[in-house]
């Protein structure tokens, strides 16, 4: 999992795709930190010319995925009261 996510931050993969193995990624017990640590140790290979674009595509998939376990926390808490 960590090559993937190491080869999905070197061709600047679209947030859906880190979505796609967001659950993968959890299950296995890959935190922020080792995310951070891909970055710091990929970057000179990968030499993308704007390293701020793979950080915010992963941040928009992290919201997205906050935002759809909400909603689902909120439609438990509606089904049982």
């Amino acid at each position: 999992m960590l090559v993937m996510l190491a080869a999905l931050i070197a061709v600047d993969a679209p947030p859906a795709s880190y979505l796609a193995n967001a659950e993968t990624a959890a299950d296995s017990g890959i935190t922020a930190d080792d995310i951070q640590e891909i970055m710091i140790a990929i970057a000179p290979v990968a030499a993308q010319p704007e390293w701020s674009r793979p950080t915010e595509n992963i941040l928009r998939a992290l919201g997205f995925a906050i935002a759809v376990a909400e909603s689902e926390m909120a439609d438990q808490g509606d089904g049982t009261q």
